[in-house]
């Protein structure tokens, strides 16, 4: 059997529609009338899945997932691989899942469009954690800005293990350049939550800035990013 359900007597009888629908009714007219915030994890994950599991009992997948992940972040930026080994998920719950991590990544996004990024620092270190603090895998982000440092572009330079991601300056430099970017920021994320950059980061941070100032191209910040929090180069005066 595959990990992640009860079992036997611990499992809501299927046969029971009364059971589940009810459950259903209430818990929707609870998140209408108070909100997210006054669920747990593991209801509002239940409301997400009641589209794809449409005649179950939802409550002990949706704390398995919770159990296995940690926390209803961490559930929907798992990979689908992982997803799949619980008992339960189908690919219709994969895709319900990953739904909700692209809308909550472009709803973040979007507060940060067509706004200069330096005086909007909330809503990136918000967009930055919704895109990378809860990955599984650390992966590194170029933010590339305008000379009104708004944003050009967004893109993963580089995805790695739990706990490195080769980074390569020089191709940082050329990207910057095709975009006529002046400046850019940095971020990544550290899998193991704790955001404190490592002798490995600050290096690779001074290489890249050592290349890009010849050419005029200004590193803002590196930011990384962790479910404990996010450090700040700049702040830490690091660079």
């Amino acid at each position: 059997m595959k990990p992640g359900l009860p079992s036997g007597r611990d499992a809501p009888a299927a046969e029971d529609p009364q059971h589940y629908l009810g459950h259903r009714e209430r818990l929707r007219a609870r998140f209408a009338q108070a909100g997210a915030d006054a669920l747990p994890d593991y209801e509002l994950l239940e409301l997400a899945l009641f589209r794809a599991i449409p005649r179950r009992d939802v409550k002990p997948l949706a704390k398995a997932l919770i159990r296995r992940f940690g926390s209803f972040a961490e559930v929907v930026s798992a990979e689908p691989a992982r997803l799949s080994e619980i008992e339960g998920v189908s690919a219709g719950v994969v895709a319900d899942l990953k739904l909700i991590e692209a809308a909550g990544h472009r709803l973040a996004r979007g507060a940060i469009a067509a706004r200069p990024l330096l005086s909007s620092w909330a809503a990136l270190i918000e967009y930055c954690r919704a895109t990378m603090a809860f990955a599984p895998r650390e992966q590194f982000r170029v933010l590339f800005l305008d000379r009104r440092n708004h944003l050009i572009a967004d893109e993963v330079q580089g995805r790695g293990t739990v706990d490195h991601t080769p980074v390569y300056p020089r191709e940082v430099a050329r990207r910057a350049l095709e975009l006529s970017a002046t400046a850019i920021i940095l971020a990544h994320n550290h899998p193991s939550g704790d955001p404190t950059p490592s002798a490995a980061d600050i290096r690779m941070t001074r290489e890249i800035v050592a290349v890009l100032d010849p050419l005029g191209i200004v590193v803002h910040d590196h930011v990384i990013l962790g479910r404990d929090g996010h450090a700040s180069f700049k702040g830490l005066k690091l660079i």
